[in-house]
């Protein structure tokens, strides 16, 4: 998969992280994800159409999620609930919306879909494209999550 698909993801999830919860995330080395189960606790997944097709997801270790969580809402928050399903899928929403503003600036158009929220420890991921699957882990002071990106041009 081409890089400069792959960066405006991470660039857009860190900035909006930074400015949303104040949290700042370390993005790792990106891998092929071999696998459909997911890195993390509770996970976002959004579709992509346009000139190419593809899904993107967040996928947040439950740790990770109820410390952005609490920070975004400014109180503790210590359980997976809808309030923090909704806030994985805004986030989500915001990474996506970013990251393709970006694209459009090199000539890429894509539009998203509206996001779908799964949780559960070991829950799966489905992609919608037969393209490899990039998947790129983030570290922060309270824990990880993994983004996955999976777009094939049309």
């Amino acid at each position: 998969m081409d890089v400069n698909l792959v960066n405006p993801f991470i660039e857009a999830t860190l900035h909006v992280l930074s400015s949303m919860a104040f949290v700042k995330a370390r993005a790792g080395k990106p891998f092929l994800k071999k696998d459909n189960i997911a890195q993390g606790d509770v996970t976002g997944i959004v579709g992509l159409i346009g000139e190419a097709r593809g899904t993107i997801s967040v996928s947040f270790t439950e740790e990770c999620i109820l410390s952005i969580v609490s920070s975004m809402f400014g109180e503790e928050v210590t359980q997976i609930n809808e309030e923090v399903k909704d806030a994985v899928g805004e986030i989500l929403n915001i990474v996506s919306g970013q990251a393709r503003q970006k694209l459009e600036t090199h000539g890429r158009i894509l539009k998203g879909a509206i996001p779908t929220v799964i949780s559960g420890r070991n829950h799966s991921i489905t992609h919608i494209t037969k393209q490899s699957i990039v998947a790129v882990p983030f570290e922060t002071d309270n824990g990880a999550f993994t983004i996955e990106i999976c777009i094939e041009d049309q």
